[in-house]
């Protein structure tokens, strides 16, 4: 009886450790905007409102970076989230996108690759005509890109963290190397790193919420949480919210061409 009363509590599984973040702080994590300032707008307005709604807390948005490319307003982005943080305590991750635009002022092989990859559209945000654009080499984009996009977002954009924590909590860009401890990680499998993390099974020493990678929906596991719902593809911009033990979401969704808030508890 004693022996069978032992197999059954080895057999037991291990409770789940419940992630949290520190009391009386509430965090605002938002995922790749790539460019669409109208659910950015959108999704601010309703954060505001959230926050205002709520009881007072230490509150603080974290933009997981690739704010610009592929959608239309890239400009847009990056003077709206500089003006949040002039009000609103914002901390922004840099990803592989904020990467190849600032490497891409000095090497001609990095444009290239950054203008395949939505940095044309990024581009083309800062005024200069189409006509104009197709017009140019890589040498002749390379000067009057230096022109044209102000320096105060260039200076902007290299301020930008690699990770931030918070209690339980890692905020990154495109992943963690499993291999490698949080203190050793490296800055490009930070910004760059996919199907080596996704696909690791066991949990790291934080619960990872993470962008980079499009999920149709919010990417939930154990030990990471993705939040890039395609926003400059599908429309839909996420939001998670992070207080206590809880975990909600707020999303700006593109209907038909209006946009719609949609809240909902994860757990």
């Amino acid at each position: 009886m004693l022996r069978s009363l032992r197999q059954l509590f080895k057999e037991r599984p291990t409770a789940r450790r419940v992630a949290r973040v520190p009391d009386g702080e509430r965090y605002y994590v938002i995922g790749d905007i790539h460019g669409r300032l109208d659910l950015f707008e959108e999704l601010i307005e309703a954060i505001e409102a959230d926050d205002a709604a709520k009881e007072a807390a230490d509150t603080t948005v974290i933009l997981l970076g690739d704010l610009i490319d592929r959608g239309p307003d890239s400009c847009g982005v990056i003077e709206r989230a500089r003006d949040w943080g002039k009000t609103r305590k914002v901390r922004y991750i840099a990803g592989n996108h904020e990467e190849m635009f600032l490497e891409s002022f000095d090497d001609k092989e990095m444009l290239r690759h950054f203008v395949k990859h939505g940095g044309r559209e990024t581009i083309l945000s800062y005024g200069i005509k189409r006509k104009r654009y197709n017009e140019l080499t890589m040498k002749d984009l390379q000067t009057e890109m230096a022109g044209l996009i102000p320096q105060d977002h260039r200076e902007f954009l290299a301020s930008f963290e690699d990770l931030i924590i918070a209690g339980d909590y890692v905020f990154v860009h495109a992943g963690l190397n499993p291999k490698r401890p949080i203190e050793e990680q490296k800055q490009s499998d930070l910004r760059w790193i996919r199907e080596r993390f996704l696909k690791h099974p066991e949990p790291f020493s934080h619960v990872v919420v993470h962008g980079h990678t499009i999920f149709e929906d919010i990417e939930r596991t154990d030990h990471r949480i993705g939040i890039d719902t395609g926003a400059f593809r599908t429309g839909r911009l996420t939001a998670l919210v992070l207080e206590g033990d809880t975990r909600r979401t707020i999303q700006a969704a593109e209907t038909d061409g209006s946009i719609a808030i949609k809240a909902d508890m994860l757990d």
